[in-house]
């Protein structure tokens, strides 16, 4: 007895059982499929696919969002096959999925070629849309929807319009497009185009549509071109819209065009005469006229003299007296002024103005009415380590240098006796007008001590040298001798220990007091230093010598002290 042994069933036997099931015709799940419509019903389409089993397929995706027809009987469609048999024994088929299918092919093909597709925006999802390539979903970031932003997107919904695909991943299912890049080279081509046919130096017509702070952008018909703020007039504009405003029809010049950038540079001043021509038969050196302010910067200010002219009045030129002061603080804006012409450049355009020379000079003003050797009254404005400044007369000052404040005292000593805000007099010694300069002393409204003679006016005879009698007066007593003042003078002197009296016991300071009048000799006088010295010892060994010159004699039989005695009431009598 023989037994059959059967082998278990391979692949091959699969498919042969598979053919004889479903026919010759191959069809396999996941894959594009032609079928017949064969019924409608209701809202489904009964899809014949060549199988044992019909599908059903909602109309609505025949429609492809209501672009294309609905299918009809007898029609033969493709569909995606997803199963064959289904829990109902229906075939699970797809018109969308076919769709994209066939759309992902297309797609790829033009993404390679880096052609454009056709697309409709058709939802709204975080950070852009999504758009249908004909089966197809893509997102569209909002970035790339307009190449300027967009706040109504309403408009472009549901309307079919080309897209440039920047990536795709066929395996992750994602594409994304840009409307943008459509838009930027068709605008590219347009403006190669508009700019081709423009000619710098041609006048066009425009609408202004946009101002910004340096200048504004004219619409061309389909180009923009950038009118700057100093093309705009010859006069000084501030700001665009002082002239212009947005849809304003103007008519302009083209300046430069630049055929790489497409960037246009227009004018409107160029289609005016222009004002600087033949300036200098208009405006002379020396000349004086009238301005209206249109700006101030930290180093002057622009005076308008006509339309389209302006000149600077330097921060050096408008003040006589006040130099270190803002612009702002001696003129205002749209205020007009009288300007003196200094300097006309046509090469360079410019015209410089001055203020302070249609004004009087200060320093030949007080020159005027203050000669040298007039006496003027002034306030301490600042104390300096050269000297003291007092204001004078037209707001100048002048300065008392250290030397100019004390005849018997050093600068340095005498200028602790000022402090700013005192009231002064001084005499005028110098005024130098070119290098504005005012030079005054206080000292000189008394006279030189050093150059009186010994008693002034008062009929005393001689001047002060050295080996005059003096009387002076105990200012001060100090352990090392004692201070005086020349009678008749301003001179004071400092009497040593040593120089109080001829013997030693007598030169004790506190033998004499203030206010005490006492005869000495002068034993130094330098007027070039300023220097004086005055001894009683001196004069008492001076008078010993006269005396004995004049009373003594080998046969007098007179001794010293009688001689002494005669001399002294000899001197008395003479007072």
């Amino acid at each position: 007895m023989s037994t059959t042994q059967t082998s278990a069933p391979t692949r091959e036997d699969f498919t042969a059982l598979l053919n004889e099931t479903y026919g010759e015709d191959e069809a396999f799940e996941g894959s594009v499929v032609k079928g017949k419509v064969v019924a409608i019903e209701k809202d489904m389409a009964v899809i014949d696919v060549g199988l044992k089993t019909e599908g059903r397929v909602a109309l609505k995706e025949f429609t492809n969002h209501g672009r294309d027809p609905a299918p009809g009987v007898g029609d033969e469609v493709e569909v995606y096959l997803e199963r064959i048999e289904n829990a109902l024994g229906e075939a699970v088929i797809s018109r969308d999925k076919a769709r994209r299918e066939e759309s992902w092919v297309k797609l790829e093909q033009a993404f390679e070629k880096n052609e454009k597709v056709e697309g409709v925006i058709f939802n709204q999802v975080k950070g852009g849309f999504t758009v249908d390539l004909d089966g197809a979903v893509a997102f569209l970031p909002r970035s790339q929807v307009d190449i300027r932003p967009v706040r109504d997107v309403a408009p472009l919904m549901n309307v079919p319009q080309p897209f440039q695909i920047l990536k795709m991943d066929r395996r992750r299912g994602n594409i994304v497009v840009s409307r943008r890049t459509v838009l930027e080279e068709s605008r590219a081509e347009q403006r190669h185009e508009i700019v081709a046919n423009l000619a710098e130096g041609q006048v066009i017509d425009g609408t202004v549509k946009n101002l910004t702070d340096y200048g504004a952008f004219v619409d061309l018909g389909g180009i923009d071109g950038l009118l700057h703020v100093t093309d705009i007039a010859w006069r000084r504009v501030n700001h665009p819209s002082e002239v212009l405003t947005i849809g304003q029809q103007v008519k302009v010049r083209i300046i430069k065009i630049n055929h790489e950038t497409h960037r246009i540079s227009l004018g409107m001043k160029q289609l005016q005469d222009d004002p600087w021509s033949a300036i200098e038969a208009r405006y002379q050196v020396g000349q004086k006229l009238k301005g209206r302010v249109t700006n101030i910067a930290d180093y002057g200010a622009f005076v308008e003299l006509e339309p389209g002219i302006e000149g600077l009045i330097h921060v050096s030129e408008m003040s006589w007296t006040k130099k270190n002061v803002h612009p702002g603080k001696i003129v205002s804006t749209s205020q007009e002024v009288e300007v003196q012409v200094l300097e006309v450049d046509a090469a360079k355009r410019r015209i410089s103005l001055g203020l302070k020379q249609t004004l009087q000079n200060p320093w030949e003003a007080f020159a005027e009415k203050h000669p040298v050797g007039s006496e003027v009254e002034g306030e301490v404005k600042n104390k300096t380590e050269f000297g003291l400044f007092i204001g004078l007369d037209g707001d100048v000052d002048g300065m008392v240098h250290l030397s100019d404040l004390d005849w018997s005292r050093s600068g340095e000593q005498a200028i602790e006796d000022y402090k700013k805000g005192d009231k002064v007099r001084a005499k005028v010694l110098d005024v130098d007008v070119e290098k504005e300069r005012i030079a005054i002393g206080i000292k000189q409204l008394a006279s030189d001590p050093f150059a009186a003679k010994k008693a002034g006016d008062d009929g005393v005879e001689g001047e002060l040298r050295k080996g005059s009698v003096v009387t002076c007066e105990v200012l001060e007593v100090k352990d090392g001798g004692i201070e005086v003042k020349i009678a008749g003078t301003d001179l004071a002197a400092f009497i040593k220990r040593s120089e109080l009296a001829r013997d030693r016991g007598d030169q004790r300071p506190e033998r004499f007091s203030v206010g005490e009048k006492v005869d000495a000799r002068i034993t130094q006088f330098d007027r070039r230093a300023r220097k004086i010295a005055v001894s009683i010892k001196a004069l008492e060994v001076a008078e010993e010598k006269e005396a004995i010159a004049q009373y003594g004699s080998a046969d007098s039989g007179a001794s010293l002290g009688d001689i002494l005695g005669a001399a002294l009431k000899a001197r008395d009598q003479k007072k």
